[in-house]
């Protein structure tokens, strides 16, 4: 497999938010998208590489701005470089993220360049968290049993919600009809399984005019078998965009399942400081329960709070930011730290509103990290939640280029390796807040501590 997809074009993955990376081992990641940051990880070798583009975070306008320049820049960088490219943007596996917007941005900007899609093809699965697609459609594993995503409290989202679990009746839903779910090709597990490369070749070479095609995936080798039919049909002058969780691109990249790192290969990647710091900003359920579990079996840690009342009055926030990040600095001399937002989620109606409270929340949270790390070098950060990651990466840490070096657990919680700024030599972490069951966070800690 890994021989045939050598000759594809690049994989560029436009993420939405930095948890896309917990699949692979050895990608580059780049957080800014300059022509000169794309043409640098178009160089190295590594058959797909990621742009950080946190548009989960950004109102839908700003994020059809964002995804125009990243095309046009990563063209300019392609026609230097003279290596081809495909795009996959990369959403959530449980369905929240500005879809359709972006794949229309995307399409819209490729047919202007002169390369329109002739098809975008949905994969949204991610196996190691249990997000599996089976007759189109989409569960999630949960303690209690596989689960639809659509009666999920993902699906209540207050910016991204949705009622569908049936993908073609999710994609009519969320472009108002403009798709129908008759319209949408479902490419099976038995396709998949029965057919095999060839067969799912022909499908995808068998879209037209930007035709939408969901897939099942329930382990590594369905996507594999997708990954091997979509090189092929590119190959054969069928242009795919792609929309997906996860796994598709581990299997595009042509990578196993790789073991999470071990503590002799996280020692030489450990900052040479005594403690690290842990930044939990995600507010969904299963975050609270980790960050519980931490507290209750970790009695050396010190914890402090952004409380989002206080982050919200302009009169009181300066004082709240720099008061609790000169107390945590002081802590992490001789504790591991958290820093955390209010557990309590702040919302408003208006969807447009909610979004734009958690980014001023997290913009808080985020300078916070950068006053904390600019007194006291940590050992390592851990980041917990998508946009808390993004903003943590790109603000806190100033991290333009990184390589995705691998997991701390299997198949989810990247570690990044900082190649320049002010994070060089810090491991960071990126850990999603929906993945992992209530101990993962004490494990991840547990690990960096046992590397130092």
């Amino acid at each position: 497999m890994a021989a045939s997809l050598t000759k594809a074009p690049r994989l560029a993955v436009l993420d939405d938010d930095p948890t896309g990376t917990q699949t692979v081992k050895d990608i580059p990641v780049l957080t800014t998208w300059s022509v000169a940051d794309l043409r640098w990880a178009l160089r190295q070798d590594s058959p797909a590489f990621f742009v950080l583009t946190n548009t989960r975070s950004l109102a839908p306008q700003d994020a059809a701005t964002r995804n125009r320049e990243i095309v046009r820049a990563l063209h300019e960088a392609s026609e230097a470089e003279q290596i081809p490219y495909v795009i996959a943007s990369r959403g959530d596996s449980t369905l929240r993220g500005h879809f359709p917007l972006e794949t229309d941005v995307l399409a819209e900007e490729l047919t202007a360049l002169g390369t329109p899609p002739d098809g975008v093809v949905l994969v949204p699965a991610y196996i190691e968290a249990g997000r599996l697609t089976v007759d189109s459609t989409h569960w999630m594993r949960t303690p209690d049993g596989l689960l639809p995503v659509g009666e999920s409290e993902f699906a209540k989202d207050a910016t991204f919600g949705y009622t569908s679990s049936v993908l073609p009746d999710w994609v009519e839903e969320k472009t108002k009809g403009r798709v129908p779910a008759d319209k949408v090709v479902r490419i099976t597990l038995d396709d998949l399984r029965t057919g095999g490369p060839a067969h799912v070749t022909d499908r995808l070479r068998g879209l037209r005019d930007g035709a939408v095609a969901v897939v099942d995936a329930v382990r590594d080798e369905d996507l594999r078998v997708l990954a091997l039919a979509a090189a092929e049909a590119e190959a054969r002058g069928t242009r795919l965009l792609y929309r997906v969780g996860p796994s598709f691109v581990r299997a595009r990249a042509a990578q196993p399942a790789h073991p999470p790192l071990s503590a002799t290969e996280l020692a030489p990647l450990r900052a040479p400081s005594p403690h690290g710091l842990i930044v939990v900003g995600s507010h969904v359920s299963l975050t609270t329960r980790q960050l519980n579990h931490l507290r209750e079996t970790t009695p050396d840690l010190a914890e402090f709070e952004l409380d989002v009342t206080q982050l919200l009055d302009p009169a009181r926030r300066e004082t709240h930011i720099q008061e609790t990040a000169t107390a945590a600095a002081t802590a992490m001399a001789t504790a591991d730290t958290v820093i955390r937002t209010t557990r309590t989620v702040v919302t408003a109606a208006d969807p447009d509103e909610s979004l734009a409270i958690s980014r001023s929340v997290s913009a808080a949270l985020v300078e916070t990290v950068r006053r904390i790390t600019a007194t006291r070098r940590p050992a390592f950060v851990i980041a917990k939640g998508g946009i808390t990651s993004s903003d943590t990466a790109t603000h806190g840490l100033e991290i333009r280029r990184a390589w995705a070096r691998g997991t701390l657990l299997p198949g989810i919680v990247s570690l990044w390796q900082p190649v320049d700024g002010p994070a060089t030599g810090i491991p960071y972490i990126v850990f999603a807040g929906n993945v992992g069951d209530d101990t993962a966070l004490t494990t991840a800690v547990a690990l960096l501590r046992s590397a130092a």
